[in-house]
């Protein structure tokens, strides 16, 4: 039943595509083009099948994404928040490569850390960050905390490897940046 046990959903976000599709009469990718990349500058960002799995993108366009995010101007702000904000809070699941969390918290479409341990966000992440990585082995968080986005792109399809080099990862960028 709802709100019992959170899962991440490919379907879902096909299911989103599909429905903003139905609504505005056009292919969700020409939409996604028109009303989010090209108003963004993000002309290197392309979604070439499935809104769950089929984006392509550079590193300076997931930035440009971020800073969007992180000060809305042309994405709704109510609309940002709830992405940031959790949905159905308690709700236990697995963060996958990371195991079983309780809560498992997400927003609309992000992962949010709160007090998960292990995280791929490392451990110097506040609670508030958010983001989202994928079977691609390429992420994206932001940490509202540190005033701080990270985005990296790799060659090779998340797994141990990812589960293994994130944390620190993220842990030395924050450092860097005096962060935390």
């Amino acid at each position: 039943p709802p709100g019992e046990r959170r899962l991440y959903s490919n379907a879902g976000f096909e299911q989103l595509g599909d429905h903003i599709a139905k609504a505005t009469d056009i292919p969700f990718a020409e939409y996604l083009r028109q009303a989010v990349l090209e108003p963004l500058g993000m002309t290197g960002t392309s979604l070439e099948g499935s809104p769950a799995k089929d984006g392509v993108s550079t590193v300076e366009d997931l930035l440009r994404f971020a800073a969007e995010v992180q000060a809305p101007r042309l994405l709704d702000p109510r609309t940002v928040a709830d992405a940031m904000t959790v949905q159905y809070p308690g709700t236990k699941g697995v963060l996958p490569g990371y195991g079983h969390q309780n809560p498992n918290d997400w927003g609309l479409g992000f992962e949010i850390r709160a007090a998960k341990s292990p995280h791929w966000t490392g451990s110097s992440s506040s609670p508030r960050t958010f983001g989202h990585f994928g079977q691609s082995g390429t992420f994206l968080w932001i940490d509202p905390a540190a005033g701080a986005a990270c985005v990296a792109l790799a060659d090779r399809a998340f797994g141990p490897w990812a589960v293994e080099a994130w944390p620190p990862f993220t842990d030395a960028v924050l450092a860097e940046i005096g962060g935390r």
